[in-house]
């Protein structure tokens, strides 16, 4: 099996290679321009528009990348932008006297509904200043109408479409393909709802999954249509009906049924901006991208810090990449919070569907830690499960939005015996010579687990998920019993945590950071992020191999490209993981 993975491992690396020098020259300019100007954002001229269409990837925090301005092939450097920025920017649009509106202009999202329920938020903020709010597309997709109901006035395309019908969930399941090419999946967990592994055992959902997956959706989706029904003034008992019918499908439909204010065409939505903004005929728009306002600096009030540490993406052994959890180096972030006099307050906020447990458990003692030092308080974002879930236990308290996944409390691990695919397909086989009975264990592919293998493997298993619970009771105040009852691998959402006792309210990142300054005592304080971006230039060249075939392809797999990389993630793991059930997708 090792001789196999360096024999593809090397073939990947002379193809990867090939691809980082022939970008070598393209990293090299971006990151001279890059360099020669230190500030690419731009304050709004007069007479403003705040631009927001949604088109990129939002990830919880930004990171320094000369690439994202420039059109490259293969999707490489594809737009980011952090949700830190677009919450800023919004809030600093709210008292900037050039910006005199926002103009939404979305028409796909890819962000969690925890996500887009902070950026509505902040619109819903924005909306004070009475300042305007404007939003137009050609076509609504449920999580893009979302956002633009709180617009004071929702245009459509007269020939486009508006898609509401009630929120999906999907999972791929692959033991056909595996057993077609001789892989069995061996599988050792604990937790009834433990469903990160049943794509990979199962054709088809277990009862317990479609229970918990059914549960959690119809709460999301009942948050949903509470903030449709204040945003739209239309009674949540309609919304459902509309959904149930497929009652809305194109731009009538929407006018009729009150989704929308009226269908234009582009030349009628400027010249109605126009008016807005008092412009002539024959005058431009001035439009502001969230991606390039400048926005405002936040003013230091005090000599006190509240630390908000972000923690996003998978957990990992180690010290991890840009957009992963390291065990090493997100603990050691929390090390030197905890050891900083100027830091009177910490905020973990957590965006994460687990991973690593060993990494998981490596955070959460410096978590507890910190606790005997100063406030640390949880911030959770899309998702805070499983290995989330870990690292937030120990904290002060908790906060989530009502859509946030959280809990999964529960551990697995799958080793691949690859005996039908080694020697029934490809007439490969493999032979030990061992000094011990368990010398050779998982490091043959073509052997299964003997039943005795697998109970040492159970066995630690249990022992693991018996320390995740240990760390969950004791932070939360409850028993083991307790969590036993609430855990099991189940999946909950930020609404539910709450009535349970997993979180301890339902707010977002200020919310968190005002509830550090009060359990700190700090009536005078400044926040600053951590961990500090790196330099534009080692970002680049730090760029995993991972990374750079996900810009490879990006075109040719499209929306297949996820799948695969979830699939990747779950035949590298090593160790045993906690981790959120296999790829929880909402549409």
């Amino acid at each position: 099996m090792n001789f196999l993975k360096q024999v593809l491992a090397t073939i990947t690396g002379v193809l990867i290679t090939g691809v980082i020098l022939f970008f070598a020259f393209i990293f090299f300019i971006a990151v001279l321009v890059s360099s020669s100007s230190s500030e690419t954002n731009v304050p709004a001229p007069a007479n403003s528009l705040l631009y927001l269409s949604m088109d990129y990837a939002i990830t919880e925090k930004s990171e320094s990348n000369p690439l994202n301005d420039l059109d490259l092939p293969f999707g490489v450097g594809a737009k980011e932008v952090g949700l830190n920025d677009i919450l800023a920017r919004i809030k600093a649009a709210k008292t900037d006297d050039n910006i005199k509106g926002i103009f939404l202009n979305p028409t796909t999202v890819g962000s969690g509904f925890a996500t887009l329920k902070a950026i509505r938020d902040a619109l819903v903020d924005f909306k004070t200043s009475k300042k305007f709010i404007v939003a137009y597309s050609d076509g609504y997709s449920q999580k893009a109408y979302y956002l633009s109901s709180v617009a004071d006035k929702v245009y459509l395309n007269p020939q486009g479409s508006l898609d509401f019908r009630g929120l999906s969930s999907s999972t791929m399941f692959m033991k056909d393909a595996f057993d077609k090419l001789g892989v069995e999946m061996q599988v050792v967990k604990v937790g009834t709802f433990k469903s990160a592994v049943e794509p990979l055992i199962l054709n088809s959902m277990s009862e317990a999954n479609r229970l918990q997956v059914t549960s959690y959706l119809n709460s999301i989706y009942d948050a949903f249509l509470d903030d449709l029904s204040a945003g739209r003034k239309i009674s949540k008992e309609s919304l459902r009906q509309y959904a149930d019918t497929y009652a809305v499908r194109n731009a009538d439909d929407a006018l009729k049924y009150k989704f929308i204010d009226g269908k234009l065409y582009k030349d009628e939505l400027i010249a109605e901006i126009k008016k807005r903004l008092s412009l002539a005929d024959k005058d431009d728009i001035s439009i502001v991208p969230v991606t390039k306002y400048a926005g405002s600096k936040e003013e230091i009030k005090g000599s006190d810090e509240i630390a908000v540490l972000y923690a996003y993406g998978d957990i990992v052994d180690g010290e991890g990449e840009s957009g992963q959890i390291g065990g090493d180096k997100i603990s050691r972030e929390l090390r030197k919070l905890r050891q900083d006099d100027k830091v009177k307050a910490v905020v973990l906020r957590v965006n994460s569907g687990g991973g690593s447990a060993l990494a998981s458990d490596i955070i959460w003692r410096e978590v507890e830690l910190t606790k005997k030092v100063k406030p640390i308080i949880v911030s959770m974002g899309d998702y805070a499960a499983s290995g989330g879930y870990y690292i937030a236990a120990a904290a002060d308290s908790i906060f989530a939005e009502k859509a946030t996944l959280t809990g999964s409390i529960g551990v697995f691990g799958v080793i691949p015996n690859f005996k039908g695919l080694m020697n029934n397909k490809l007439g490969v086989k493999f032979e030990d010579v061992k000094t011990g009975k368990f010398a050779s264990l998982m490091s043959t592919p073509d052997k299964p687990l003997t039943e005795e293998e697998k109970a040492i493997i159970q066995g630690e298993v249990n022992n693991t998920y018996q320390t995740f619970m240990d760390r969950v009771a004791k932070g939360r105040k409850m028993t083991i019993a307790q969590v036993d009852s609430i855990g099991q691998g189940r999946v909950w959402t930020g609404d539910q945590a709450l009535k349970i006792g997993l979180v301890d309210r339902i707010g977002d990142l200020n919310t968190a950071i005002n509830a550090a300054a009060s359990k700190g005592k700090l009536s005078s304080y400044y926040t600053k992020e951590y961990p500090a971006k790196q330099d534009p230039f080692a970002s680049i060249f730090s760029t995993s191999k991972d990374k750079i075939k996900t810009w490879m392809f990006a075109e040719e797999l499209g929306e297949y490209q996820k799948y695969l990389m979830e699939l990747k993630k779950v035949m590298n793991q090593t160790g045993i993981q906690a981790r959120l059930p296999y790829a929880v997708e909402i549409y």
